[in-house]
């Protein structure tokens, strides 16, 4: 059956009736976004669950209406997640129960003589080799692609696969953290570090952060080392200016102003308020609502700047499922305007 037959026979207004994401009708060939699910967060430093995200999402999805208003039968564009690496999962479990035990003894001043830190940091090296050779898999196939996490390090891979493919990009990363640390807590491949290993990739000429409210000295001097390269708009600045009067609308001019023709979103849904992720792995008071990033998206796009991919991380699954909720939601939305800058819808 072509993708036309299939788009003609689906019915958008009923309930979702099958396995894939959000519920729609199209396969690995059809779908031009492909959703790769990363389901791994070995060095998360506070609360775990977010490897459990994309499942949760997925399941979460098709509770999502295929209406998107703002773009016209945004739901033919065709969106299909990849199964999620079981494997991938359970290296995930198995490591981070080493990464606590060493978190647990350095934290106490006990030996680590037999540390598992070479083979935690090993074990990381190789979920970015797996996420690199995944997205050009699908980049090769002329597909966009949208990563699903797990904990903020899994976007390093996709970044260094992207860097194969653009001369130069920037990213645009929203937010609460600055992601700069260097080898946080001896994990090279962090969540907290994933930021100062994308800024390794020559190919990333500007890294303009959004929402930034928790950070510490280490990354400031990063911030000034890399000069006009990182562009910082911290929440307590964009706060204050619009408490003074200046508008969002304006702020987002600013931001957009700051990018690269070519730009990647890494969001971390802790850039939101933690009303809307209180699950999330390290919750900051602050934050957006989702239409603000939503905003700030779509005049990057009308800026006539290319989106050449996002990430979503950070979501941790909830008992009564409103992260993977608000995930699922932000999901369907960012996918839609990839397709849209892509010009595949």
């Amino acid at each position: 059956m072509t993708k036309e037959e299939i788009i003609n026979r689906f019915d958008i207004n009923g309930p979702a009736s099958n396995d894939s994401i959000f519920g729609l009708p199209f396969d690995e060939n059809q779908a031009e976004v492909i959703v790769l699910p990363v389901p791994w967060e070995v060095t998360v430093s506070y609360t775990a669950g977010t490897a459990a995200a994309p499942a949760a999402i997925k399941k979460a999805s098709l509770q999502v209406d295929l209406f998107d208003p703002y773009i016209k039968d945004a739901w033919k564009l065709g969106i299909w997640m990849a199964p999620i690496n079981a494997e991938l999962n359970r290296k995930s479990g198995q490591f981070r129960a080493q990464a606590e035990a060493y978190l647990e003894s350095f934290e106490n001043g006990k030996s680590t003589d037999a540390s598992p830190l070479p083979e935690i940091n090993k074990a990381c090296l190789a979920m970015v080799e797996l996420v690199k050779n995944e997205t050009l898999h699908y980049l090769n196939q002329g597909k966009i692609v949208a990563l699903l996490g797990g904990d903020h390090s899994t976007p390093l891979g996709y970044l260094q696969a992207l860097a194969s493919k653009y001369a130069s990009f920037g990213i645009l990363q929203i937010d609460a953290h600055a992601d700069l640390r260097i080898a946080y807590e001896d994990f090279e491949y962090s969540h907290a570090s994933v930021m100062y290993n994308a800024l390794k990739i020559p190919q990333v000429e500007k890294l303009v952060q959004v929402g930034i409210r928790d950070y510490c000295q280490e990354e400031v001097d990063v911030m000034n080392a890399e000069g006009k390269r990182v562009k910082t708009f911290f929440d307590r600045d964009l706060k204050h200016d619009q408490f003074r009067g200046k508008t969002w609308k304006d702020q987002v001019g600013e931001i957009v102003d700051e990018l690269p023709q070519n730009v990647f979103l890494s969001f971390d849904i802790d850039g939101l308020d933690p009303k809307l992720c209180p699950n999330t792995g390290t919750p900051v008071a602050g934050g957006f609502e989702t239409e603000q990033v939503l905003f700030l998206v779509e005049n990057v796009i009308a800026s006539r700047r290319k989106l050449i991919g996002f990430d979503l991380n950070e979501v941790g699954p909830s008992d009564n499922e409103w992260d993977e909720n608000v995930g699922a939601r932000l999901l369907y939305r960012l996918c839609n305007l990839l397709g849209k800058s892509n010009g595949k819808i």
